[in-house]
């Protein structure tokens, strides 16, 4: 399947010139040789250009991530069509290169422009192949992998007014790495995962041939749909079924602090909120002693108002505290709770390399008692020590079955946590803070295994199963299945197939099982 010449990719190679061998030099520069063969002058940058950190930076949003000791890349390509990244692709075959893949950058260990460890590889950065083709007749659209979410919510918002797409709340995430993961997000409940409305894709694997979900097979193109970034080969667009939004949908922001009865407003909420009419999404974040109740509702004012009247009275939700605004409205509301910010900052990409950050995550599938709440609360006694997140399930993300999808925490989860902190200064401070409150919470969430969201990646989990650069199946295991839980055999079962010896690879890629018979 062809793609439009308008298709750009970002490739970029890490060049390990304190630690790297005589032969590691000798495929560095056979490499970019090669890749000078095919791809423009002009599309490649190596560690002597101008613009080569600009261009590395760009897309980096963890000042820890880019030190002094960052293992760097020994070019940077930003291809603008399929061929050029195929070219990439089996260069770096040819060569004993690597490739790795970079979307957006939301990337909560940075494994998809840095290694761990002291290693030659490329990263594919896709922030230029950034395309939404929306059909409006057929309520569908074809997205570019380098396209954030907010750029693809503007586009088929001004494109197809009453359509939109399920996914994420913040808007400069890069829709590879989104779509890859699963996708949650404010609608969920209501349509699904991202992954779920996912229709086709293309796809440039391992040996570097260009493929559709027909030429994939069922395995590959099921792999792709939550299986993790970085692991079967670099997917250039994504065919998405669009879905109906109305005119008019309600938006709310209620805080209560602890003497405002914080800790029994979110003990209810965990078992009203995956139980609401799906046309309702309630998430909360806990912060600094208090808890802020967002809310997305597919009608209006008075309708919501009545429901949570009846359903959550314990929020004490009035009239006053609802706002009708478009969908797309919506989408900035969010994460700025200013109506009078425009929508076409959803179109802005740059973002803050000030703080530092580290994050995990847990689902919960039954309640936390108020006594145990009561407990949790006081961790947010530091107004900068960090947040978490509750992202409800039930619904339609519910009621899909675990295996439809890499995706497998949907029956009978009540919500996910995001656990975020944050720090300024130097980047030398250890986040312990985050570090304890996850052991605290352990007795608490989801058990055999503790599952986790594979897109808030987080190298704690199975920390020292990389061994000599490789993770095989069954070290793989001890982080696999909390992503992926009963998914993770299939997963590595396929990508045996497509890519025995493990060419697309970073330090939490699901490992090939190969069969012997």
């Amino acid at each position: 399947m062809a793609l439009s010449t308008g298709t750009a990719l970002l490739l970029a190679v890490c060049f390990l010139a304190c630690y790297a061998s005589v032969p590691s030099l000798a495929a560095s520069g056979e490499f970019l040789q090669c890749l000078s063969g095919n791809i423009p002058s002009q599309l490649v940058f190596t560690p002597s250009s101008p613009s080569f950190t600009s261009v590395l930076v760009s897309s980096i949003r963890n000042p820890k991530f880019f030190t002094p000791t960052t293992v760097r890349p020994v070019c940077i390509v930003t291809p603008t069509n399929a061929s050029h990244v195929q070219a990439a692709v089996v260069c770096g075959r040819r060569h004993d290169v690597r490739v790795r893949v970079r979307s957006g950058g939301h990337d909560y260990e940075g494994l998809s422009y840095r290694s761990e460890r002291p290693e030659t590889f490329a990263v594919v950065d896709l922030e230029n192949l950034r395309a939404v083709r929306v059909n409006r007749r057929a309520a569908t659209a074809w997205v570019d992998s380098g396209a954030t979410l907010g750029e693809l919510y503007y586009t088929v918002a001004k494109a197809a007014p009453g359509l939109a797409f399920p996914a994420g709340v913040c808007p400069t995430i890069g829709v590879g790495g989104h779509f890859s993961g699963g996708g949650m997000g404010m609608m969920m409940r209501k349509y699904g995962l991202s992954v779920d409305n996912v229709l086709d894709a293309t796809l440039v694997d391992a040996t570097g041939r260009l493929l559709d979900k027909k030429a994939m097979g069922r395995d590959l193109f099921w792999a792709i749909r939550g299986g993790g970034g970085g692991s079967f080969g670099i997917v250039l667009s994504w065919k998405v079924r669009l879905v109906p939004v109305p005119q008019t949908v309600t938006f709310f922001n209620i805080q209560k602090s602890v003497d405002q009865g914080a800790v029994n407003a979110v003990t209810k909420w965990q078992t009203i909120a995956p139980a609401l009419p799906e046309d309702l999404s309630i998430r909360v974040i806990v912060q600094s002693k208090q808890a802020l109740f967002q809310s997305l509702y597919f009608g209006n004012c008075s309708a919501i108002v009545r429901t949570m009247s009846s359903q959550f009275p314990e929020l004490g939700m009035t009239r006053a505290d609802c706002r009708e605004m478009s969908w797309l409205q919506s989408t900035v509301n969010i994460n700025s709770g200013d109506a009078n910010i425009t929508v076409e900052t959803l179109l802005n990409r740059t973002t803050s390399l000030n703080t530092f950050t580290k994050n995990k995550s847990d689902y919960v599938k039954q309640a936390i008692t108020e006594a145990s709440w009561e407990k949790i609360f006081p961790w947010f006694n530091n107004a900068g020590a960090g947040i978490i997140i509750l992202e409800p399930h039930g619904g339609s993300v519910g009621s899909i079955a675990d295996a439809e999808t890499p995706y497998p925490h949907r029956s009978g989860v009540l919500y996910n946590i995001q656990y975020v902190a944050f720090w300024t200064g130097n980047g030398t401070d250890s986040p312990n803070w985050i570090r304890g409150l996850y052991d605290f919470m352990e007795p608490l969430v989801s058990k055999t295994p503790r599952g986790a969201y594979v897109n808030y990646r987080d190298l704690d989990i199975g920390e020292n199963t990389v061994i000599g650069g490789v993770t095989s199946y069954e070290t793989g295991k001890v982080w696999g299945e909390q992503y992926f839980g009963g998914n993770f055999k299939r997963l590595a079962i396929t990508k045996g197939k497509v890519d025995a010896d493990d060419y697309f690879r970073n330090e939490q890629s699901v490992p090939p099982l190969v069969s012997r018979m």
